[in-house]
């Protein structure tokens, strides 16, 4: 079942992730990419997104992904607003391994009185999840991944999606899985990702990359390993960088 028709206040992927729909036939791909991303290798960026629905701003993200320790710290801040309560903030922040496998991620959620936040530790293949919740008795829960390689895509912090174009192979391109979790839903599940043909709408000309789970498809516009816009066509949703 399908959550996503709610608002941008719930994430992109809240759709079940635990199947991958068939990825059908691949995509031809140009054989040349203008300023190819360099695969598999975390780039550092750090910027703003402007979350847009049918042309109106419903919400920004401030982030920054940086080198940290011989691997790499991704931190963003979320500001959400809704015409149904108050505005919702979220914060976050993910521990990778030079790699890209997770460490591990923390994130709080405010809005009114409401407060949430969890942390998550990545060991061999296990994610153990502690939540607290509006003061409430903690609790743990664990999943189990095959590979150490977990890309994290939570709830509406789009520059995880950057982190997710960096650990495509570009090289090989074509239909590539990928484990993800969703911290904020305690979700895990898989998506594939496709390189398609670049975008030569703009003089940017940007790479894409189709992500699918079962029942989504967002494409992402990059400029090298700069990610510029997040669309998801089926809900009229824009994330663009500023």
């Amino acid at each position: 079942m399908t959550r996503f028709a709610t608002v941008l206040a719930a994430s992109l992927l809240l759709c079940p992730l635990s199947s991958v729909g068939s990825p059908g036939r691949p995509s031809s791909v140009s054989s040349t990419l203008t300023t190819p991303p360099n695969s598999g290798s975390i780039a550092a960026q750090k910027g703003k997104f402007r979350d847009m629905i049918n042309g109106k701003e419903v919400g920004s993200e401030e982030f920054d992904i940086s080198s940290s320790g011989g691997g790499w710290l991704a931190r963003g801040n979320v500001s959400v607003r809704s015409a149904q309560g108050p505005e919702m903030r979220i914060t976050s922040q993910l521990q990778l391994r030079a790699d890209g496998s997770p460490v591990h991620y923390e994130w709080t959620t405010a809005s009114g009185s409401k407060r949430a936040g969890a942390s998550v530790d990545f060991e061999n293949g296990t994610a153990t999840i502690h939540v607290q919740q509006n003061g409430g008795k903690p609790f743990t829960q664990q999943f189990f991944f095959k590979a150490p390689v977990v890309v994290i895509l939570d709830d509406n912090l789009y520059h995880q999606y950057a982190i997710l174009a960096d650990l495509y192979d570009w090289s090989k391109k074509g239909v590539q899985t990928f484990s993800v979790l969703i911290p904020q839903e305690m979700m895990p599940g898989t998506v594939t990702a496709e390189a398609l043909d670049p975008d030569n709408s703009t003089s940017k000309n940007l790479n894409r990359l189709r992500v699918r789970s079962q029942d989504l498809e967002i494409v992402l516009y990059l400029d090298g390993n700069r990610l510029e816009r997040v669309s998801v066509p089926s809900a009229n949703a824009e994330i663009v960088r500023q």
